[in-house]
């Protein structure tokens, strides 16, 4: 079963829910506002990380095409013995 990977518009909503918003969760952060608005549109361990914890979820939940593809990655080096 292949999971869908969460809407850009679902990931800003469910931190509005939470009081926040991509700009101040950069910013808590240390980073400059738009800094997080990156792990939307490209893999970035650190950035989904914490968009995942201000959602109170994982990473893996949000972008699962991106861990699944991480994984397969993985497996085929383990086989390779690399």
């Amino acid at each position: 079963m292949e999971y869908q990977d969460w809407h850009k518009a679902d990931i800003i909503a469910g931190l509005r829910k939470k009081g926040t918003s991509l700009a101040a969760l950069s910013r808590e952060s240390g980073l400059a506002s738009s800094t997080l608005a990156n792990a939307l549109t490209r893999h970035w361990p650190k950035g989904e990380r914490l968009i995942a914890e201000a959602l109170e979820t994982w990473p893996e939940a949000i972008w699962p095409s991106r861990y699944q593809k991480l994984r397969a990655r993985e497996c085929a080096r383990e086989e390779q013995g690399t």
